[in-house]
This record gives C-alpha cells, structure tokens and sequence, in this order.
C-alpha cells in the first residue's frame, strides 16, 4: 500500500508541471488567435477605405464600425480611424490593459 501512495505522489508532482504548462498554452493560443482576427479585419477594412471609401470621413479620430461577424471573436475592444488628409491609420484597441495589444494600420492615400 505505501508503494502505491509513493507511486502516486510522484505521479501528481510529474503531472502538476504539464497541467499548467498546458493551461498557459491554451490562453496563448486564445491570444495569437484573437490578434490574427483583429489583424484580418484591419487589413480587410484598410483595403476598402483605400479603394475610396476613405473620402465619405471627415478629419480627425473617430470611432469605425466593422462589418465582418469574425470581429464578434474578439475580445472587448473597438476600431478607430484617424483621417488626417490622405494619412489614414486604422486601430483596434482592446478595452482591457492586458489584452492581445493593439492592431494597427497605416496608409497615405493618393
């Protein structure tokens, strides 16, 4: 009996290890995987503003709304556009401090 105690105690402190190294795996996967979508639809909707689209903006920053349902797959946060002449830069920015950073584009139009 005091074999499989001694065998089961060095199974915990083997495993322990391996289970937090797999928790943190999984909420850095949750990260990479979230930033990638932020970076899509950025990219996506920086193509479309410089298509044209840029012209219907006024000057100045201001909040941008997105059509892609993948943005539903981020965590809080919000798009941003600063129009300063033709000098477009496109944002996302999470509402939490530590979140997966912010994403950002920017262009001159000609």
């Amino acid at each position: 009996m005091m074999d499989l105690i001694v065998g089961m105690a060095i199974f915990t402190v083997a495993i322990m290890p391996l289970t937090f190294s797999f928790i943190r795996e999984r909420q850095m996967l949750r990260i990479e995987y979230s930033r990638a979508v932020a970076v899509e639809i950025v990219d996506g909707e920086m193509e479309i503003l410089a298509g044209g689209e840029w012209r219907n903006f006024p000057d100045g920053p201001q909040i941008y709304t997105v059509h892609a349902q993948a943005a539903a797959c981020l965590p809080p946060g919000h798009f941003q556009l600063t129009k300063t002449g033709k000098h477009l830069r496109l944002e996302w920015k999470s509402d939490k401090p530590r979140g997966i950073g912010t994403v950002i584009r920017e262009i001159t139009v000609k």
